[in-house]
């Protein structure tokens, strides 16, 4: 018998420290499952692999602002995320945690392992102390200036507003996050893992991955180019994976680098369960399996370079096959804030509407190239109009006529016309227009082909007239209506990796064998419907939202705003930094007038444009973090206002000399440049 391909899939690990919200389903966790659910009805051999991650800063932090242990932390978020996830039919095959004996066990393994082959060193460096606080700072109990962007708020890690990756040492005016107040230096010792002999051997793996998406390699060779630095392995905690080394007793594992392991021992986890404890070897150990890190932005760099070179460095284990990163989604315009209760969660969401139009909603209109926004106006139109107007109407109005005209039995075919030739196409050529798309990670195309085959059969319906052949023409009725059964049961089977819990009830509405999810996904194009078979009783698939239910979430976000800008302006003086600067200090800083000569993006750089400027006698170049407000030719010709006496800054390795003034909003969704609304001379000073 030919072995079949065996194919691992993980979902990147969530942090246990608050409930799923939207972002997190768009990124890593729907495209997974509509994948995964696909595999299976191909019938190939997969396995998804998902659990929380428990360990790391943010757990230690909610642990200590909830003034409660980081494990209740664990456990109450680990549980949230479990049901929340079953109950939006997230189909893991094991969910698992990091903060579990058998990871600890694995991942001290993975430490020993490239210690002993000389992958590893112990360097003494200076990292940040908070003399308030008595403690070392991890990289996220640090946050400040990012350097690049000039983003206030950047994390010690990251900056989420340009990508890059930080320590906490290049922050600008940085800041202890739990007493706002600024840390000291002081000199400790962690262990490192030696990137850069890994260099030459990551790019060569990355030049093999074709097909993988832009914003992948780009982001990957970007840090490649600029030279990998080694990275410490370990930190200064007491919640985490004990360093096992004699003497580092205080230390644990930097959460970047246990996490991923917790893929392999959620794997163990789940072939202890089934009872076959050697199972996953099969999945981790053999070099055919493929292996797919569904994962947003944010992750790129940790599971396309870090990760697989860690698991180069170990020696035994499969390297990742296909890494699609997807971006971020917005919520109605704006960036979704955890810490400002700025999301929809999931949890709440469930409470009030059924999974399946939000498994839709954001499946159509996933944020795979570039970044999406969730609006509960959309979200109410795509259920309406979309999932109720044509794809339940179609099987209402089908079965409906059934049931009055032919009892609910499924008459036989006749004499076929053109357009029931052109229905039969359809249906056959469905499962490889939509597997396609999903082989490729294209689940916008790949929802949208479902929704175009079910608009087909709405027009279909309505073109063959049964309500008037019924009688004039009763054989082509029957033909019609058969022909009706038989597309919705193909619907049925590819719509199922979607929105399952709905297919499940027009299977039931079919009168079908069996579950829906465990059909073969070639099965669809066959029109297996006999005559003769007898429908089962009529339900509605999906009911419409009305606006008030939808107005009434908008509301809610829109107090949520209101209660955050009401915190910040109700914070005492003296909570707030005096930022305010004397005259003399502000006429230090030379404004001037410029036009752009030329603009062109910058190579492997998602929000950077490189501009040639005009500035009097004199013509310089400037980076600046615009790309995703402005295209280049939009800002060609424009006079601009541009801080001219900063000293040249080096940004992903082009020199920057001088920086335009632009305005944005809160959440950085909206930025616009500052320019003169009179015609003037340019090098003119700004005062």
């Amino acid at each position: 018998m030919e072995q079949r391909e065996k194919i691992l899939v993980t979902s990147a690990l969530p942090y246990a420290n608050g409930p799923i919200h939207l972002g997190h389903l768009a990124g890593a966790y729907l495209p997974a499952d509509i994948y995964v659910r696909y595999q299976r009805a191909m019938k190939r051999d997969v396995v998804y692999i998902c659990g929380s991650d428990e360990h790391g800063v943010p757990i230690t932090i909610a642990a200590e602002r909830q003034g409660v242990s980081p494990r209740d932390i664990v456990e109450k978020y680990r549980e949230n995320h479990r049901s929340s996830f079953e109950k939006f039919g997230m189909s893991f095959d094991n969910y698992s945690g990091t903060s579990k004996p058998k990871h600890h066990e694995i991942s001290q393994g993975f430490f020993l392992e490239l210690h002993r082959k000389g992958y590893l060193s112990e360097k003494t460096m200076s990292q940040f102390y908070c003399p308030h606080d008595d403690m070392f700072l991890a990289d996220r109990y640090v946050e400040g200036t990012c350097p690049a962007c000039k983003t206030e708020g950047a994390r010690g890690d990251q900056c989420d507003a340009c990508g890059r990756s930080l320590d906490p040492t290049q922050l600008i005016n940085p800041y202890c996050v739990l007493c706002k107040k600024p840390p000291v230096l002081r000199q400790t010792s962690h262990w490192f893992i030696n990137l850069k002999q890994f260099q030459g051997q990551i790019k060569d793996w990355l030049d093999t991955k074709t097909g993988w998406k832009d914003n992948v390699k780009n982001f990957c060779y970007g840090w490649i180019n600029e030279g990998l630095e080694d990275r410490a392995v370990t930190r200064d905690l007491k919640w985490g994976v004990p360093v096992p080394l004699e003497g580092y007793e205080d230390k644990v594992l930097y959460v970047w680098f246990d996490a991923p392991i917790g893929y392999i021992s959620s794997t163990v986890e789940w072939a202890e369960k089934i009872g076959q404890p050697d199972k996953w070897k099969e999945y981790w150990l053999d070099k055919n399996t493929k292996m797919v890190h569904f994962i947003g932005k944010d992750n790129i760099v940790f599971h396309a370079i870090i990760w697989p070179l860690i698991l180069m460095g170990h020696g035994d284990y499969v390297l990742p096959a296909e890494i699609p990163a997807n971006e971020y989604l917005t919520l109605e315009g704006s960036k979704i804030s955890t810490s400002k209760n700025y999301a929809v969660w999931l949890d709440e969401y469930l409470e009030k509407f059924p999974p399946d139009p939000l498994r839709y909603c954001i499946a159509i209109n996933a944020p795979e190239n570039k970044d999406a926004d969730f609006s509960w106006k959309d979200f109410q139109a795509r259920n309406n109009n979309e999932l109720a107007d044509i794809l339940g109407n179609f099987i209402n109005r089908s079965l409906t006529f059934l049931e009055r005209n032919f009892d609910g039995i499924v008459p036989p075919q006749g004499e076929l016309d053109s357009l029931d030739r052109e229905l039969l196409d359809k249906i056959n050529a469905a499962p490889d227009i939509i597997g396609s798309c999903i082989e490729k990670f294209e689940v916008r195309k790949a929802t949208t082909e479902l929704m175009n085959l079910a608009r087909f059969a709405n027009k279909y319906f309505n073109d063959q007239e049964p309500w008037v052949t019924i009688k004039s023409n009763p054989g082509k009725c029957g033909t019609t209506m058969n022909l009706c059964v038989q597309i919705s049961r193909t619907l049925a089977i590819l719509m199922a990796p979607f929105i399952p819990f709905s297919v499940a009830t027009l299977w039931r509405m079919l009168n079908q064998a069996g579950d829906v999810i465990k059909q073969n996904w070639n099965d669809a194009a066959i029109p297996a419907i006999a005559p003769g078979h007898r429908m089962n009783k009529l339900e509605i698939l999906f009911p419409k939202i009305e606006d008030d239910v939808i107005d009434a979430e908008i509301e809610k976000l829109k107090n949520v705003v209101k209660a955050n800008q009401q915190i910040t302006q109700s914070k005492p003086k003296e909570e707030m930094e005096d930022t305010r600067i004397d005259f003399e200090d502000f006429q230090k800083v030379e404004l001037k007038v410029a036009r752009v000569l030329e603009a062109e993006r910058v190579e492997k750089a998602d929000r950077l444009l490189k501009l040639k400027i005009e500035v009097g006698d004199e013509t310089r170049q400037i980076v600046a973090g615009v790309a995703q407000f402005y295209e280049p030719d939009e800002l060609i010709g424009k006079t601009i206002v541009i801080a001219s006496n900063l000293k040249p800054a080096k940004i992903r390795g082009i020199e920057s000399n001088g920086m335009l003034l632009a305005a944005s909003n809160s959440d950085k969704s909206v930025l616009s440049l500052l320019t003169v609304d009179k015609p003037i001379a340019t090098g003119a000073r700004v005062s």
